[in-house]
């Protein structure tokens, strides 16, 4: 399906199932209901941007390079289920996501399970009602689920990131459904994330392309080094992308209670970075064992099979941010690899 050039359709009246098999028929959505965007719809939800070009190009997405516009944003935005407020955050996702260290064209036609995880901070975040508390990257939240959800349908429709066609994906995910979370600013004892990225903004969407999160768990400690040595475990698994590709990175998603420990005891973001760094090590050899196909860089490959070598290339390709609430589990997100995150401003 193209939405490059939005189509008005007269549809008969019928039922709801009738419309959905309709919808069905032409390609769109993502196999589950969705809400027809008529023009009231679309014009209500492009209220919030009053006086912008609702056809101002904002971004070019990759593989098909669809092109799309705030109106065309929109339109997806009213079947994914977004409220108006949700548009600004959307449209700057599509921003980020347009960015060429992300590599979009790679993220969506790779056989990776890789999805867009779209992280809403500061005020942007509370206007909208994200959850960034208890299940912040589970259900029963509208704005994360539909938010996720209207990204996942643009790159469907606009990007042509579909099964099978622009995308290769050999199982897929859960999170090609719908993957956004917001940031537990209240409990962050370190300040926002999009501050410690240099973005000076009240409100800040971040694209990290990586895997579903892979949990931490650690009730016992009371040593940031001991809940760290099991986020150093969780880094180092051969089976996530990031162990034959050298440039990867990881976003750390502590926990309030892990945070406030590791806090508590003077422990900064670039503390726990280079402390995780330093941890998440594998063997030469053993990598070189279990692949055949690497994207290493040099200074690797010249290491003997008796060395050790860190998981990623340096510390700062290590990201932590807070999100959850009460309970001692965290989690790693592990990037596809060939990919860079992006923070950028909430801008309509």
């Amino acid at each position: 399906m193209s939405l490059d050039t939005p189509e008005m359709l007269e549809i008969p009246d019928g039922t709801e199932n009738e419309l959905h098999e309709l919808f069905h028929q032409r390609g769109w959505g993502d196999g589950l209901p969705i809400i027809a965007p008529t023009r009231n719809r679309v014009e209500e939800m492009l209220s919030i941007s009053e006086g912008l070009d609702p056809d101002e190009i904002i971004a070019t997405l990759p593989p098909r390079s669809g092109i799309a516009t705030r109106r065309i944003i929109a339109i997806n935005a009213v079947m994914a289920g977004c409220k108006p407020e949700h548009l600004p955050v959307l449209v700057s996702a599509l921003r980020a996501l347009n960015s060429p260290e992300v590599n979009l064209r790679g993220v969506n036609a790779t056989t990776h399970c890789v999805a867009p995880l779209l992280i809403v901070h500061g005020k942007a975040a509370k206007d909208g009602d994200y959850n960034s508390g208890l299940g912040a990257f589970g259900p029963g939240n509208v704005a994360n689920a539909a938010t996720g959800r209207a990204v996942r349908l643009i790159l469907h429709h606009v990007a042509g990131a579909s099964p099978g066609i622009g995308d290769a994906s050999t199982q897929g995910s859960p999170a090609k459904y719908s993957y956004c979370v917001a940031e537990n600013l209240d409990s962050s004892p370190w300040g926002g994330y999009a501050r410690s990225e240099g973005i000076d903004a009240e409100s800040a969407v971040t694209i990290h392309c990586g895997e579903a999160p892979h949990n931490v768990h650690d009730m016992e400690s009371s040593e940031p080094s001991r809940i760290l040595d099991k986020v150093a475990s969780a880094m180092t698994s051969w089976g996530q992308n990031n162990a034959p590709i050298s440039q990867g990175e990881y976003f750390i998603a502590l926990c309030p209670e892990h945070a406030a420990t590791c806090a508590s005891n003077g422990w900064s973001r670039s503390d726990i970075a280079s402390y995780v760094f330093n941890k998440a090590i594998v063997n030469v050899g053993e990598a070189r064992k279990a692949f055949e196909l690497r994207a290493w860089a040099p200074w690797q490959h010249a290491l003997k099979d008796s060395d050790t070598m860190p998981m990623t290339e340096k510390p700062e390709n290590i990201k932590i941010f807070v999100t959850g609430g009460a309970g001692k589990h965290s989690c790693v997100i592990p990037s596809w690899g060939m990919t860079k995150s992006v923070t950028v401003p909430v801008a309509p």
